[in-house]
């Protein structure tokens, strides 16, 4: 399967970072609050940033790596896209 790692922005203007193999499924179960428990406390305003071309382990390396970057690192990733 080709997974996917993506970034979202939030109301609250904090950065959410996932993976999934369909990333509109993915935004609407998280908008509707049937996805991340971390969407209780906020609503996502948009995808930001979307990295393709992933199999599910590489997906998994890659968002961690992405968490771990600061809010600042963050936003210039999604600049570059």
């Amino acid at each position: 399967m080709d997974w996917s790692v993506y970034i979202i922005r939030c109301t609250d203007d904090s950065l959410y970072t996932g993976i999934t193999t369909d990333v509109s499924r993915r935004f609407t179960q998280h908008a509707t609050q049937k996805g991340a428990k971390y969407f209780r406390a906020r609503q996502p305003l948009q995808i930001i940033y979307v990295e393709n071309g992933h199999n599910r382990s590489s997906a998994s390396k890659r968002e961690c790596h992405i968490k771990r970057m600061s809010k600042t690192e963050k936003l210039k990733l999604v600049a570059t896209q």
